[in-house]
């Protein structure tokens, strides 16, 4: 614990680009090993559920990876609560400023989740459902979107949601209507993902983009509007704070305090 030096020059709070570069490296390394593991034994043992090498191959991936997802999504989102910030009304602004660049890395994450399972993995998804018969619910390309894809997708938008309501007092007073509601269409994409598998058993064996099964899936995409109104709530309290932050008065009271190196 340093404090800063008597010059009254002000210390601009660190963006968190490291941490938020590694992450990324992190879960395009995953997609990527995935899209690989597709491509190489989907058509060779990912043809029929019922067969030893599907069990094999497929259905250990499933096992293993909704256990794990889920122990993380909850231990993180865990963590968050109890370490949570229990005096938001003394939070220095320079402070405030800092969680705000980490809420916004975590934000910048989540919308590439969203663009690798809405492009990669769901388009291989309809291409696959296009060319082979569809048999049961467990096909190579449902395992890694519905099952992977979707709750690595919900976990991004629930932790940045926690987040926000545990270290920032603006999302802590009260409820922001436009995050929540773009952490509720990634979630209401479940409900409707039974749903299409139910319709697809009994009266759609092909692929129809149009089919009426399909809409429920319109709730994503339009819960991605709501981001705009999330933008303007976090960029018109990055203004301020950054008039208050880097104000004399302000560096004057920062030199007294301890900060974080």
């Amino acid at each position: 614990m340093n404090t800063l030096p008597s010059s009254g020059a002000y210390a601009a709070p660190r963006a968190p680009w490291a941490g938020m570069f590694l992450v990324l490296a992190g879960l395009l390394s995953v997609c990527a090993a995935y899209r690989i593991y597709q491509h190489t034994t989907a058509f060779t043992v990912g043809l029929d559920y019922f067969s030893e090498d599907f069990q094999k191959y497929w259905m250990t991936l499933l096992y293993i990876q909704l256990p794990v997802l889920f122990a993380l999504g909850a231990g993180i989102v865990g963590w968050l609560w109890h370490t949570r910030d229990r005096h938001l009304d003394r939070l220095a602004p320079a402070e405030e400023l800092r969680r705000y660049f980490v809420l916004i890395g975590q934000l910048m994450v989540f919308g590439i989740i969203a663009y690798l399972i809405a492009s990669t993995f769901t388009e291989a998804d309809a291409a696959w459902h296009q060319v082979t018969v569809r048999d049961t619910d467990f096909t190579p390309t449902h395992i890694v979107l519905f099952y992977f894809g979707i709750p690595v997708f919900i976990m991004g938008a629930v932790v940045a949601f926690v987040y926000a309501r545990t270290r920032l007092p603006q999302f802590a007073k009260r409820v922001s209507l436009p995050f929540a509601l773009l952490v509720a269409g990634p979630v209401m994409i479940m409900p409707n993902v039974g749903f299409n598998e139910w319709g697809h058993t009994f009266f759609y064996a092909e692929e129809l983009f149009a089919a009426p099964i399909h809409w429920g899936f319109v709730l994503l995409g339009w819960s991605t509007f709501a981001a705009g109104g999330l933008l303007v709530q976090i960029l018109s309290r990055i203004v301020e704070l950054t008039k208050v932050a880097g104000s004399p008065a302000q560096a004057e009271v920062t030199q007294r305090a301890p900060v974080k190196q």
